[in-house]
């Protein structure tokens, strides 16, 4: 099968402004728990979400991070204030999420303004990392150039002598952010293209407005 020919119908359920929750976060979780319960094996990272970026320039880079926290605040993800995407939300902290969940036929997009998290709150969840992981973060100089994997796991080495029956301490360019929503959109899959979108848009009190918008 061509790529062009690849196709699906989306039959897997509905969704309404009648029936949307008024509060998003909460509609956020009402999905996400689903997703999770109806997760096709232990592989699936239900909380797998695409960070899209920008530098001042306007040129936008995408990933993939996994979503450490979530509640009325916002969502929480955690990462190398030095890499590629740190550089980029300190020239500018508007940022896009989106989560995909193809066993659900969901999609959900969120949009806001980043800002970091107190450093307890990275301290907190650093110490809950495998220790591979907290060692890790001290190898890695996220998104420059290194000469060879030889010499981070050579390095790694090194660490894991330094620090063994020791706590690893968080390094300071290390850490997380807060992602201030101001819309979310929430997809559902219907058949004939005709998908349902619903949208939430913050006003400035700070209440919700949703509607549907054409697919």
């Amino acid at each position: 099968m061509t790529i062009d020919k690849m196709r699906r119908d989306y039959r897997a359920g509905v969704f309404d402004v009648e029936t949307a929750l008024a509060d998003p976060i909460e509609q956020f979780d009402l999905w996400f728990q689903a997703a999770r319960e109806a997760s096709p094996g232990d592989w699936f990272e239900v909380n797998a979400m695409t960070l899209a970026t920008a530098d001042k320039a306007g040129n936008v880079s995408a990933r993939i991070l996994l979503l450490k926290g979530f509640d009325h605040g916002g969502p929480v993800f955690f990462t190398n204030y030095l890499s590629d995407k740190g550089r980029q939300l300190a020239e500018n902290p508007q940022v896009s999420l989106c989560f995909y969940w193809a066993h659900r036929e969901q999609q959900i997009r969120i949009e806001g303004r980043t800002e970091k998290v107190s450093p307890e709150l990275s301290d907190e969840y650093f110490q809950s990392r495998p220790r591979g992981s907290q060692l890790g973060a001290k190898v890695s100089q996220q998104s420059s150039p290194v000469n060879s994997r030889q010499a981070m796991e050579t390095r790694l080495a090194e660490l894991e002598k330094e620090f063994a029956g020791k706590q690893v301490p968080r390094p300071a360019h290390w850490g997380g952010y807060r992602i201030l929503p101001s819309r979310y959109e929430f997809w559902q899959g219907r058949e004939n293209r005709l998908h349902d979108r619903i949208v939430y848009r913050a006003t400035s009190s700070g209440e919700w407005i949703r509607e549907r918008i054409s697919p």
